[in-house]
């Protein structure tokens, strides 16, 4: 066991029932319980703010694309498709010797 600090926190009436019955039957003390819901909770509180601050990337993203489109415009071209294009040709010019 690691190092506790003991903390005194109020608890409503039915939360206390639900806790204790749930350790009851879990074969647990309620503070062993408590811990491992506020391990959980806080496990969920950094995955909601690494959440929240991919999602604020994402629109900065957006942004600076919105931005960018509207400074230069859109290519309108397959850039994939003329890449394939250019590389059949040269193949071909290989298989006919011209490379």
């Amino acid at each position: 066991m690691g190092t506790f600090y003991r903390a005194q926190l109020l608890l409503e009436p039915e939360q206390h029932r639900a806790l204790t019955e749930i350790a009851g039957r879990e074969g647990r003390s309620v503070s062993d319980l408590v811990r491992e819901i506020v391990r959980q909770h806080l496990v969920e509180r950094d995955r909601d703010a690494r959440k929240q601050r991919e999602m604020q990337a994402i629109e900065a993203l957006a942004q600076i694309r919105k931005r960018l489109q509207e400074e230069h415009g859109v290519y309108q071209g397959d850039p994939l498709a003329e890449v394939r294009a250019e590389r059949e040709e040269e193949m071909a010019r290989i298989w006919r010797g011209e490379a």
